[in-house]
């Protein structure tokens, strides 16, 4: 498949592993084994029935009718929301604490932004008997209150970032750092970025999401493939996993929205695609918003899951050869997105999926059109910040 990287890790001119050289026997060991480990027969046992019985799968593909009936098309909604702990970030750790327990690690460390990679580590973490470590920016700390609580209940010790913009670039630093300084440790990477192989694993375990839309949408509309995919992208791993199986149909229209902020040109904004450009950022070749001296810009989305100052390099390679279209929607739109799906819907999304709803009114829609929009998150995390903006 050529949206797979090659033997270097590379997508196109994307990708590879910048790493210090003390890494380089960490990163090359789960190099080594990962693939041989996901497609044996016995990962592929224990993960599934995991994914059924722990995790709820396979989450259900809904129609949504009022919100089809609004916007005159047909809409579905992957209710990646409905998985335990509240998104897709499961799937990936999940397995990726499998391939760990094989490589026989038992001190398992994370980044998060919007805390829900946090909360799937420290599950799965529980789940296994493993130590968790999770770093986090004391931005999103105080921001992300619920998710923190729910982390420390499990048992994950959180050590927050204090440098920079104090959110998810920096946490990914400090997690690093950490690593850097204990090898033996393994880096349990929460989204399509870092040094090769992690993309590449991350989104093989996300593409769980598009495995099953395949056969939910033959199921409910007798053909496999809708007319286009939504899905939000910060580092972009549920978009990923929502694109994985539909990448070689040129036919699907995959959409990846970024977060515009407080608008794209406004100095306050996350949207990598507009405002970047080619450079290495936590391990990897890929997009980034940076100055003239090559330094990183500090990105800025109400959404914490969505504030990364680059993506994954799949998704880089996906804008670079126009594979995927990439739009934006700024906070005030995905704020009203959140709004809309609540009262039209009864569902409340996360902050980052509200960002892909916010698409909606921008595209010129067709009644004939099938659209899957990857419902990443709940939005009970962000209910404060909703609640703010209420009252406001």
């Amino acid at each position: 498949m050529k949206y797979n990287p090659d033997e270097n890790g590379y997508y196109g001119q994307f990708g590879g592993a910048f790493i210090p050289e003390l890494l380089y026997p960490n990163v090359k060991e789960i190099e080594d084994n990962y693939i041989q480990i996901i497609e044996s027969e016995e990962f592929q046992e224990e993960y599934k029935a995991l994914l059924k019985d722990y995790v709820g799968r396979p989450s259900p593909l809904y129609l949504a009718k009022r919100l089809s009936e609004k916007y005159g098309a047909t809409i579905y909604l992957k209710r990646e929301d409905l998985n335990h702990t509240g998104a897709h970030k499961v799937n990936n750790t999940i397995g990726q604490i499998l391939i760990a327990k094989k490589l026989g690690k038992t001190n398992i460390i994370a980044e998060t932004g919007a805390g829900q990679h946090g909360v799937a580590t420290a599950t799965v973490c529980a789940l296994m008997g493993l130590d968790c470590t999770v770093f986090m920016g004391e931005v999103d700390i105080e921001r992300q209150a619920p998710n923190v609580a729910r982390m420390r209940m499990l048992g994950a010790k959180i050590i927050p970032a204090t440098s920079g913009s104090k959110t998810l670039k920096d946490a990914t630093n400090e997690a690093i750092r950490y690593w850097i300084q204990n090898p033996e440790t393994f880096y349990l990477i929460g989204s399509v970025v870092g040094p090769h192989p992690h993309p590449d694993m991350v989104a093989r375990l996300q593409a769980i999401i598009s495995e099953e839309m395949k056969w939910q949408l033959k199921e409910k509309t007798g053909k496999e493939n809708p007319d286009t995919i939504i899905a939000c992208v910060g580092g972009g791993s549920n978009a990923a996993g929502a694109f994985y199986h539909y990448l070689e149909d040129e036919e699907v229209e995959l959409i990846a929205v970024e977060a515009a902020g407080l608008g794209v040109d406004s100095g306050e904004s996350a949207a990598t695609s507009q405002l970047g450009e080619v450079g290495v950022i936590h391990g990897s070749k890929t997009i980034l918003m940076q100055d003239e001296y090559g330094q990183i810009v500090e990105p800025y989305s109400i959404s914490a899951g969505l504030d990364y100052p680059g993506v994954g390099p799949l998704h880089a390679f996906l804008h670079d050869t126009k594979r995927a279209k990439f739009m934006n929607a700024t906070d005030e739109e995905a704020l009203q997105a959140a709004y809309e799906l609540t009262k039209i819907e009864g569902i409340i999304p996360a902050l980052e999926t509200a960002h892909a709803l916010a698409v909606l009114p921008k595209m010129d829609l067709k009644p004939d059109q099938t659209i899957v929009i990857n419902l990443s998150g709940r939005g009970d995390k962000d209910l404060e910040t909703y609640i703010k903006h209420l009252e406001d």
